[in-house]
């Protein structure tokens, strides 16, 4: 058995999803049912309780558990475990009538009533108390039943808070930060300009819609506030849990860029991390492969958080989902493709939102294994079913790890950063857009890179790219030039070292805070395009790459110029460059062109590192795990054509057959090789 296997009892990969039996209380025979359709569908953990807290606790003080526990029971019974829930991402309406404090306040500063789900406020004692009470007897209740094998803290935590216990806390957040100097706090966030000097931390307002929302560094601290609050809530949920029953294993699901929450700092409680992964499949913007791409971006996001242990997909939809701007039916054959697509790229579960459609309120409409037909002959309920058979083949892959070579910086507060400057374009910064562009190139190439933190440990990688790293960590700028020096092979684009951590412009020339030694370059200016303006850059060969957006007017101190300008007043100046520092090589490239043109680059430093590149047939994916017993590469065709790839040995664990050679797929196939052992 895999050393990091999530779960020992499942001894192998988990298929389930949220189950929501408190809505089927009067219909015991669905409840029966469901039991038997799970079982034919290869099922084997159900998520119970998500929103359950007015069946718990339908009055103040009066608990009801019975129809849970015969739940637990019965499904444990029948070989299927539980990840429990706590309720406390949905309130029960007693509470905000007895205790509106909890109720949140919006941004412009009006209490919320009564409804929808995540209305609380974090920073409520009475909210706070009231969800430990009822963390605590599910905890006491169910904590040794030996079918629960997680906890799984509320859902999709995310939102802002701008009550009055709020704004007290955000003040005392800033008063220990800054040593309880204001003069530092000043500093930091430059409150000179427009005369915003502060004489106390009582006087800080967070970022009201009606009130200062022009310093960098104060919407950026409400931002680092905020996921402090929220982490410091769910700890508060997680210890309640762990003062009951300390083994067993917390989560809470994510969901992909979600901007709202750092969650590389939310992931450090957590025993796992798991996501929401819903795909705008079939979309009119681009083809499937494309978005197959995207979404194993994101499952990589997810995977960066804790890179020494398996991630989990918390939630998916078997079908359509009913809030996207137009839910769009996934083709046949497409929902097998995605949920081995999340497995290849290092997830151990695949779960459903939801099992069995509900009959009325707000998701009525989304998609789950039982459709309102309730019936085991649906096409999606086959095809579930199918997943299901295929996950049990694939359970030697249960905590394996996916380990690469390669990396990406992306930054959660250099996104907020960017967001926020008061610069270039609004309309075309794209930070998100930027990285996963690049990303893909790479992905192109059988490469898999690592999504990262710029201040996070880089002695595994051979290969780092940094897009718009404008915001350097403490200690990034060290980090990269270690990095380098020992070898490593790093990129690094346009608007990059502008600012610290507070947001403050670095003296002495961009990229700041010693990166221009690095690069051996300084950016004196940058250009922002209109959408009708193009420039090039002429390569050594003679090739030219397009110009787009933004363009980089570089002084070249001791830089090796690769690329220059052709148009403008900047033209035969450097536009990308490339300086060895201690074993390894430091490229810079000044302007924005599509990643696909970047390709030779991208090539040449692959194989500087040497990193093997697998060039693959277009949609192709290719992604591999390795563990303690062997490794397995995923083969994923998110192309309607049947594709051929050159090079492939090992035997197919979905069909049993051996391949030498070349591997046929058919549109959207899927192929999983177990490798011959090393």
């Amino acid at each position: 058995m895999e050393k990091n296997m999530l779960f020992s009892q499942v001894k192998g990969l988990v298929h389930g999803g949220d189950y929501n039996p408190d809505q089927w209380l009067d219909r015991p025979d669905i409840l029966a049912e469901d039991i038997r359709l799970m079982k034919k569908a290869g099922i084997n953990s159900a998520t119970l309780g998500v929103f359950s807290w007015s069946a718990y606790e339908p009055e103040e003080g009066e608990f009801h558990f019975e129809w849970l526990e015969e739940m637990i029971e019965n499904l444990y019974q029948n070989g299927i475990y539980t990840v429990l829930s706590t309720p406390s991402g949905a309130r029960p309406a007693w509470l905000d009538a007895a205790y509106p404090e909890a109720m949140r306040v919006d941004n412009r500063g009006l209490r919320n009533h009564h409804g929808v789900r995540h209305n609380h406020c974090m920073s409520s004692p009475k909210y706070r108390e009231k969800a430990g009470i009822i963390d605590r007897k599910l905890a006491e209740r169910f904590g040794s039943h030996p079918g629960v094998i997680m906890y799984h803290i509320s859902n999709e935590l995310g939102g802002e808070c701008y009550c009055p216990l709020c704004v007290k806390r955000f003040q005392e957040y800033l008063a220990e930060k800054y040593d309880h100097d204001i003069e530092k706090l000043n500093r930091a966030w430059w409150t000179s300009f427009w005369s915003h000097h502060y004489n106390r931390f009582e006087q800080i307002e967070p970022p009201f819609q009606n009130g200062e929302t022009s310093v960098m560094g104060l919407n950026m601290e409400w931002k680092r506030f905020t996921t402090w609050n929220m982490n410091d809530f769910m700890k508060h949920e997680i210890n309640t849990l762990r003062s009951v029953t300390p083994d067993i294993p917390v989560t809470t699901n994510f969901m992909r860029l979600f901007d709202g929450l750092d969650y590389r700092k939310m992931a450090l409680e957590l025993d796992a991390v798991s996501w929401d992964n819903y795909p705008f499949f079939h979309n009119d913007w681009e083809t499937l492969a494309d978005t197959l791409a995207d979404t194993a971006f994101q499952h990589t996001v997810m995977r960066g958080y804790k890179r020494e242990k398996p991630f989990m997909v918390m939630e998916s939809a078997p079908g359509l989902v009913n809030w996207h701007k137009y839910n769009k039916l996934k083709r046949p054959g497409v929902h097998k493709l995605a949920c081995l697509q999340a497995i290849a790229c290092g997830s151990d579960t695949v779960q459903y939102f939801q099992w069995r459609k509900g009959r009325g309120s707000y998701e009525q409409y989304h998609g789950a294994v039982v459709d309102h037909i309730g019936t085991d002959d649906t096409r999606v309920f086959r095809e579930v079913a199918e997943v299901g058979e295929a996950m049990k083949k694939l359970a030697p892959v249960a905590g394996t790890l996916v380990k690469t070579r390669a990396a990406m910086l992306f930054d959660w507060d250099n996104r907020m950063a960017i967001r926020d400057a008061r610069a270039l374009s609004d309309e075309t910064k794209q930070y998100e857009d930027t990285c996963i562009g690049i990303w893909k190139q790479f992905l192109k190439l059988g490469v898999e890179m690592d999504i990262i933190g710029s201040d996070e440990d880089l002695s595994r990688y051979d290969l780092v790219v940094a897009p718009m790293l404008y915001m350097l960590q403490k200690g990034a700028a060290e980090n990269l030039k270690r990095f380098v020096e020992r070898g490593g092979q790093l990129l690094a684009t346009y608007f990059t070292g502008y600012v610290d951590t507070e947001q403050l412009c670095f003296l002495g020339g961009f990229p700041g805070d010693g990166l221009s030694e690095l690069f051996g370059i300084v950016s004196e200016e940058i250009d922002t395009y209109y959408p009708s303006d193009r420039n090039h850059i002429r390569l050594e060969d003679g090739s030219l790459w397009e110009v787009v957006d933004y363009a980089e007017v570089l002084r070249v101190k001791d830089a090796k110029v690769l690329a220059e300008y052709t148009e403008d007043y900047y033209a035969d100046t450097a536009a990308l460059t490339c300086k060895e520092y201690g074993r390894g090589k430091a490229y810079y490239m000044a302007a924005r062109v599509k990643p696909k043109e970047m390709m030779p680059l991208f090539e040449k430093m692959l194989a500087d590192a040497q990193i093997p590149v697998k060039k693959l047939p277009e949609g192709v994916e290719l992604h591999v795990r390795t563990g303690e017993e062997g490794a397995y590469a995923f083969y994923l065709n998110g192309s309607p054509e049947t594709v051929e790839i050159a090079d492939v040995e090992g035997v197919d664990m979905l069909t049993g057959a051996g391949i030498q050679g070349t591997l046929t797929l058919p549109g959207y196939g899927v192929a999983v090789l177990a490798l011959a052992k090393q």
